[in-house]
């Protein structure tokens, strides 16, 4: 549906975001200026206990300092309540008094017919939960009796039962005036292939209502009563209301819970579920008879920032925790993770929580892996690596496996963190340092090779490699004196804050109180300069005069001209231009350094000369034309790698 011009600008002016946010949120009134609109909160999108969610209401946004949240009333009420962009428009306009445009007549259509067959899938849990205490929900009774849920636990999930039967629940909702066309619709019915009449789909079955996060009822899953019956468990088949790959058991309510602080844990089916929230572990949820699809990783990271994959402890589980690790590589952003809590073997969270009690389960859950582990220990486990073949082999596999992160800061952690298990896989090299125990390393040549990394037989690096100025400059120094001079020149300069403020938010500060006056600078952005100024000087005065006592803040022009913008600003854009080329290709140098004792040495000085000189090109570069260093990163690994392997500095006979 197209809405009319005008319109959205109209509604913000009607709706007021920090009544919007206020509803979800409990303000921080010490911090809070109520007058000016400008309110502070913990972060209702992660977990926190210091109030670093801020309101402006008088322009309309929110921001966290802590997250990166932001947007505005619209955002604010997709991301809370989970719903699309119109469902937040209707919540907003009906708030504000403010009338719907008029549909159109075939999306109004559409709408009441959702609506209709929601009404009857209601009309089907009531039905369901009445024949689960009739005689013949008997036996289901018992089933659930023995798996230790109680009448409590039973109407919270609303379980029901659907007796035996073809036509048993068609004629109860036609005997209320529904039609098949609603009955089949809702997914409740099968046409027979037979020319006969329509036939129920569950039949003898404990029935499971899927409720999506707005609570409406929009499938069913059925456990059979027959041990003889093919399909253990059952679905609702898809329809206008249910698409089951992008849709989770228990959704509402594990939002809640994890709102309130709970892990979301993802189990592998409904009984499991409900244990886990019987067992106090509110935030469980299942997919629906499918591995879990890229869009219920998306919903599941709407909910939560770092899942809980809950896996039974068999092979069957451990090929869908490899499964979930080749989809969510992909996806991976800064703050969005995934971890594994692998299950004894033989047991899934409802046998584990039976047997061995709450206490194991929630060490399990303490204990789960981050994905980085998975990905190494399929990469290894059960292989031997007894020959440089082999052990390039392994490489290879993992840099492919790398290579699909499109975040370049994730994918750097994830290659330091590949390097590190190395290490402990393969041992210590010629520098030192202490081997790992006999057994730990597989096969005979981890055990025994002098060397480490993919080149075990190491040649020894010449003076002029160790000696050259990239492996030896100290950037540190260099990156800490700019970003005192990034950070002088805003405070010199409030102005030019919220002019590179994006800027400002994605530059990392290694030295603390650098980081905490960036962060008293970004949430000051929308002031006027002289309030800055004022707050800087009453809230950050120990950093801030630590920071201007630098000499080579006190000769600095920008710095010491505090009327010339113009100049402040070419001065503040080269600086973040420097620091970030400058941290992009030291990373590529890194690399190179990795492969001292292992490279054929006239390969690695090349190699590193060769960056010397991208390095002052790519801050040239980066000054001219205002190019990204950072997301050429790989291509310009890739490029000296490939130049390496053809042994380019070697002369051609």
């Amino acid at each position: 549906m197209s809405l009319p011009p005008g319109f959205l600008d109209e509604l913000r002016n009607r709706t007021s975001i920090a009544q919007v946010v206020g509803r979800k949120v409990i303000w921080d009134m010490r911090k809070s200026n109520q007058a000016k609109g400008d309110m502070w909160a913990p972060c209702p999108f992660h977990q926190e206990k210091s109030a670093s969610f801020h309101v402006d209401d008088r322009k309309g946004y929110y921001y966290c300092f802590g997250c990166h949240a932001k947007g505005d009333a619209l955002s604010f009420v997709r991301e809370t309540e989970n719903v699309g962009f119109m469902e937040a428009v209707e919540i907003l306009a009906r708030e504000a008094g403010l009338q719907m445009p008029a549909r159109d007549p075939q999306a109004q259509e559409k709408a009441d017919r959702r609506t209709e067959l929601a009404r009857v899938m209601e009309e089907a849990v009531k039905y369901f939960r009445l024949h689960l205490n009739t005689q013949a929900g008997s036996p289901a009774r018992e089933y659930l009796a023995g798996r230790k849920l109680d009448k409590a636990a039973i109407d919270r999930f609303e379980i029901g039962f659907a007796p035996p039967g073809w036509q048993g629940l068609r004629e109860a909702l036609k005997a209320k005036g529904i039609p098949d066309d609603l009955i089949l619709g809702a997914g409740l019915a099968r046409e027979s292939q037979k020319g006969k009449e329509p036939f129920d789909v569950f039949r003898n079955r404990i029935i499971f209502p899927i409720r999506d996060a707005r609570g409406r009822c929009i499938a069913f899953g059925g456990r059979a009563m027959d041990p003889g019956d093919p399909a253990k468990y059952l679905n609702s088949p898809e329809t206008e209301l249910f698409d089951k790959g992008r849709s989770l058991y228990n959704h509402g309510p594990a939002r809640e819970a994890c709102g309130k602080g709970a892990p979301l844990v993802v189990c592998e089916g409904y009984m499991d579920v409900i244990a886990m929230v019987e067992a106090g572990f509110g935030g469980a949820v299942a997919p629906l008879g499918t591995a879990i699809t890229e869009d219920q990783l998306r919903l599941m990271w709407r909910i939560h920032d770092e899942p809980v994959i809950a896996l039974d402890g068999d092979t069957a589980g451990l090929r869908a925790a490899l499964r979930v690790i080749d989809l969510a590589m992909p996806l991976l952003e800064a703050g969005k993770g995934v971890r594994f809590a692998v299950m004894p073997p033989g047991l899934d969270p409802d046998d584990v929580i039976k047997k061995q009690g709450r206490e194991a389960m929630a060490k399990l859950l303490a204990e789960a892996k981050p994905m980085v582990a998975l990905l190494w220990q399929r990469e290894t486990e059960g292989k031997v690596f007894d020959s440089p073949e082999r052990r390039a082999a392994l490489d290879k596999r993992l840099r492919a496996a790398i290579k699909q992160i499109a975040d370049p800061s994730i994918s750097a952690h994830y290659a330091e963190e590949i390097k590190r298990l190395r290490w402990e896989l393969f041992g210590a090299g010629p520098r030192g340092g202490s081997r790992p125990p006999q057994g730990q390393g597989q096969g005979r040549f981890a055990r025994n090779a002098p060397g480490r990394g993919r080149f075990p037989m190491a040649l020894p690096a010449l003076p002029e490699t160790r000696a050259s100025l990239l492996a030896t400059a100290p950037d540190d120094v260099g990156e800490h004196l700019r970003e005192a001079m990034i950070l002088g020149i805003c405070a010199t300069h409030p102005a030019l804050i919220a002019e590179f403020e994006a800027e400002l938010e994605a530059v990392p500060l290694r030295d603390e109180g650098h980081d905490r006056l960036r962060h008293l600078m970004l949430r000051l952005a929308p002031e006027p300069a002289p309030a800055i100024e004022k707050i800087l000087r009453e809230e950050a005065a120990a950093d801030l005069e630590k920071l201007l006592a630098l000499p080579h803040l006190r000769s600095a022009p920008p710095v010491r001209n505090a009327d010339n913008t113009d100049l402040a600003r070419m001065c503040l854009t080269e600086e973040l231009a420097k620091l970030d080329a400058a941290r992009a290709v030291r990373e590529e140098v890194a690399d190179a350094m990795e492969d001292l004792e292992g490279l054929a040495d006239e390969g690695v000085t090349w190699r590193l000369a060769q960056a010397t000189s991208l390095r002052h090109r790519a801050e040239r570069s980066k000054l001219e034309d205002n190019s990204d260093m950072g997301e050429d990163r790989a291509a310009l690994s890739a490029t000296l790698q490939a130049m390496i392997d053809g042994e380019i500095w070697r002369k051609k006979s």
